[in-house]
């Protein structure tokens, strides 16, 4: 007892000792202050210092509040400040401990573990999702703490190795991390369409110094799969791994956080934040693939795949609806998501695998590969149910809704809509009301055109739900759920006949859906607009959005571009090949303009594989 009070007296003494240097001007910053708890107060006593610090504040705040003598007062007052600052270098001290215990805690884990499981040990220690995530200079301070326990070209000195390579590499690489998108004049900022020696990976490899990171850099810069790299290899040492790790993970985190400092455009920040979380946790599932021959590295790579999917589930912007399909090699990711789904069937349920079977749902319905779809959504709605999370919850009753409606199971995806709808209201979560909304107008609509229904009062109510829907969404000034609502809106008046809306719905629902970065979404509002304006007799109209349409959805492999070609094809049986050629010319500058030359080079053999495949 007599211990504690003798340390509360000599931190009442250093609290007092700093307030008077304070208001005699001889501490000038708050970094003195700082280095004075730093150098005064042991980890081991902080609560005792928090209580001196307690009581000195209680007393002085006493002092202000009653102090008569306005001499005395406007001390006190200065003091009262001093003491604020004290509290808050305080924090910084307390989180400097607690940085300096899991540097501590995490030498003691490697070095305590089995040769065997010193790896995984490392990747746990180091894992993003820690509350006291290491940085550089706690990294740099285990490379060197494992160096005085390590052996000559033992596990410990190649960890240590590979930390401080992985480390140098990627200051190497920091200057360059975005460079690669303002080279050769680029206006577009992304991923898409950038020749093989410009993009972000060919930079890269320029300025790595190490055998297996340039490797494997120029590998994906010539858009060869991971796994095919990874089983090339044939001496992969465990520093040449640690370094690697590093320079990916880094890389990774270094985009995420400069594409969500874009103040200038929100959307296309977390749009191309999205993308990279999702391509690097397939690059690292590809290169578990790969190193299936060698189970420690296989394991090591599915571990840090995990890390990224449980951060990116964590993110604001998760995209519960919609998704992303624009791949960080430049071509489009196609069903390179299916990578992710063997992997994430040896994890136990938890709300991250939930919200990433939910992404991977979306998927699998533009692919078209709609029970896989049903399937991975049934998964997600169960884990959700169990983690309580709601939203995710109501997220993947909206999917199983609308992927029902892909099914023709009308009454199916009329009961998942509802439920939804009542959910959402209890739980006060607006946007998956809006889908709900959306989705229930829209299955509805779909029932009453599957039994022939063709009085205009039967359309009028599932209408009115979709016209709640944008409203709502607009309110919410959320994007996604806004080019569903238009697109819907589109395909409902289409049905009914009305092509003058749905024009006009389906070609605001194309831009709202360039916005939010969906290439599906995209494509089915091109493919529609390509029917409506047939229905209408507009047939160059018809041609330009149709082809496009047609490209966008046959490039993420979704089967429902075949739907647009058998369109296309009608068409220029009727109006001639060389009319419909001629159409296509005249538009050329305007499909050039979202597709490229490539993609409008391509559309004449899209439609002679259709014909084909047709034979």
């Amino acid at each position: 007892m007599s211990e504690s009070v003798s340390v509360r007296d000599r931190y009442l003494a250093l609290v007092d000792e700093i307030i008077e240097t304070t208001l005699k001007g001889k501490i000038s910053s708050v970094e003195q202050v700082y280095q004075m708890l730093l150098n005064g107060v042991t980890a081991e006593t902080g609560e005792i210092f928090e209580l001196a610090l307690s009581d000195r504040f209680n007393s002085i705040q006493q002092q202000v509040d009653n102090e008569k003598d306005e001499l005395k007062k406007a001390k006190a007052t200065r003091s009262l400040r001093s003491i604020k600052t004290i509290q808050s270098q305080w924090q910084r001290v307390q989180e400097q401990n607690k940085a300096t215990e899991a540097t501590a805690t995490a030498v003691k884990e490697i070095t305590t573990a089995s040769s065997e499981e010193r790896l995984a040990t490392f990747l746990r220690v180091t894992d993003p999702n820690s509350k006291y995530r290491l940085n550089l200079q706690q990294l740099q301070q285990l490379s060197k703490a494992l160096q005085q326990f390590a052996q000559a070209d033992s596990d410990l000195q190649q960890i240590s190795e590979g930390i401080t390579r992985g480390i140098a590499s990627w200051q190497r690489l920091q200057d360059h991390l975005v460079s690669w998108m303002y080279e050769q004049n680029r206006e577009a900022l992304g991923f898409g369409g950038i020749p093989k020696e410009s993009g972000p990976w060919a930079t890269w490899a320029k300025q790595v110094q190490s055998e297996l990171p340039h490797a494997l850099f120029r590998a994906l810069a010539k858009e060869q799969s991971a796994i095919e790299f990874a089983r090339q290899q044939r001496q992969v040492s465990l520093r040449d791994w640690v370094e690697i790790t590093l320079i990916l993970q880094y890389l990774q985190r270094g985009l995420v956080h400069w594409f969500d400092q874009q103040p200038y455009n929100v959307k296309a920040g977390s749009k191309l934040s999205i993308s990279t979380y999702l391509t690097f946790a397939v690059i690292w599932s590809q290169l578990a693939i790969g190193f299936s021959q060698d189970i420690t590295y296989s394991n090591a790579a599915l571990q840090v795949m995990l890390q990224i999917l449980r951060l990116f589930s964590k993110a604001q912007y998760f995209p519960l609806y919609g998704g992303i399909f624009a791949s960080f090699s430049g071509s489009y990711l196609r069903d390179t998501l299916n990578y992710l789904d063997e992997p994430l069937q040896r994890v136990e349920g938890t709300q991250e695998k939930a919200r990433i079977l939910t992404i991977l749902g979306y998927s699998q319905r533009a692919l078209g590969q709609y029970d896989s779809s049903i399937n991975f959504h049934q998964q997600a709605l169960e884990i959700a149910r169990h983690a309580g999370d709601r939203p995710c919850e109501i997220a993947n009753l909206n999917h199983l809704s609308r992927t029902c409606v892909q099914e023709q199971k009308y009454a199916e995806a009329i009961d998942y809509s509802q439920r939804a709808l009542i959910m959402s209201r209890q739980t006060g979560d607006r946007i998956g009301e809006a889908y709900a909304l959306v989705n229930l107008g829209y299955s509805e609509v779909m029932q009453a055109q599957q039994q022939e229904q063709i009085e205009p009062e039967t359309y009028e109510m599932p209408i009115n739900y979709l016209q709640q829907g944008l409203k709502l969404s607009e309110q919410l000034g959320d994007v996604q759920s806004k080019a569903l609502c238009l697109s819907s809106l589109g395909v409902a008046y289409l049905v009914i006949g009305d092509s003058q809306n749905a024009i006009k719905n389906l070609e605001e629902g194309f831009k709202t859906a360039q916005i939010s970065g969906d290439l599906y979404l995209q494509g089915l509002n091109l493919a529609n607009l390509g029917e409506a304006n047939y229905n209408s007799a507009n047939f160059a109209r018809a041609i330009y959005t149709g082809c496009l349409g047609m490209y966008l959805l046959n490039q993420i492999a979704s089967q429902e571009w075949r739907k647009v070609a058998r369109l296309l094809t009608i068409l220029q049986g009727q109006i001639g090949a060389e009319a419909f050629q001629n159409a296509l010319e005249q538009n050329r500058p305007k499909i050039i303009s979202v597709i490229g030359v490539d993609g409008y080079d391509y559309i004449p053999q899209l439609l002679e594989e259709y014909r084909h495949q047709m034979l």
